[in-house]
């Protein structure tokens, strides 16, 4: 596993138990305002690190596939939620193929500035949207190229992206919220503060 792939967050992993606080994403929280009652839809959390975001939609009734590149990630996700049903898959999204229209939801939270480029986040783009069902939903969640402070990941060389880059991945579908904001944060592993700017949004597959 590289830098690159896993944000820096591997160390984090590594030296705790339980890296990520146990809230789902704000936006994920949006979407579940949304949709209300889950039962039926099949969801892909694609990058899910430790669970938090998938967990939610299984326990409102979703079938969840919870994919993550760390080893470690997903053995705290097995550890934290150990009576939720959701498949935990150890594998690199961007060499994974999905059936065509299958998912109702696709999540990647924190992932698409975990990969080398503009060309390989538009080719996980596709990838994914060619998996989601008509009238189904992604939510993402992004560094941008605004302003960041990367002074906690060291050796963490991430793809940012302008927060038009990501409006445009999504031109062609329903928008439902959408976001450019600052991230402040501080991880328990290392107990820096920093910051990141963050494009956040949730679009539903309209065509």
């Amino acid at each position: 596993m590289t830098i690159g792939r896993d944000g820096g967050y591997e160390t984090g992993y590594q030296a705790c138990d339980h890296f990520w606080s146990p809230e789902p994403g704000s936006y994920v929280r949006k979407l579940m305002d949304l949709i209300g009652d889950c039962s039926g839809l099949r969801v892909l959390d694609v990058g899910c690190g430790e669970g938090k975001n998938a967990v939610v939609f299984a326990e409102r009734g979703a079938s969840v596939i919870g994919l993550e590149l760390s080893q470690r990630a997903l053995k705290h996700a097995r550890t934290l939620y150990p009576d939720v049903g959701v498949a935990w898959v150890c594998a690199d999204a961007t060499k994974q193929t999905w059936p065509r229209e299958h998912f109702d939801i696709v999540i990647a939270y924190g992932l698409f500035h975990c990969l080398s480029s503009e060309v390989e986040v538009q080719a996980l783009h596709r990838a994914l949207s060619d998996a989601t069902k008509l009238g189904g939903c992604h939510v993402v969640c992004s560094f941008n190229n605004r302003e960041q402070d990367l002074s906690a990941h060291p050796g963490f060389r991430p793809y940012l992206g302008a927060h038009e880059f990501y409006q445009s991945l999504y031109r062609n579908w329903a928008i439902e919220a959408i976001s450019d904001e600052i991230l402040y944060e501080t991880h328990p592993h290392n107990n820096i503060p920093h910051y990141h700017s963050m494009t956040r949004l949730i679009a539903r597959k309209s065509s």
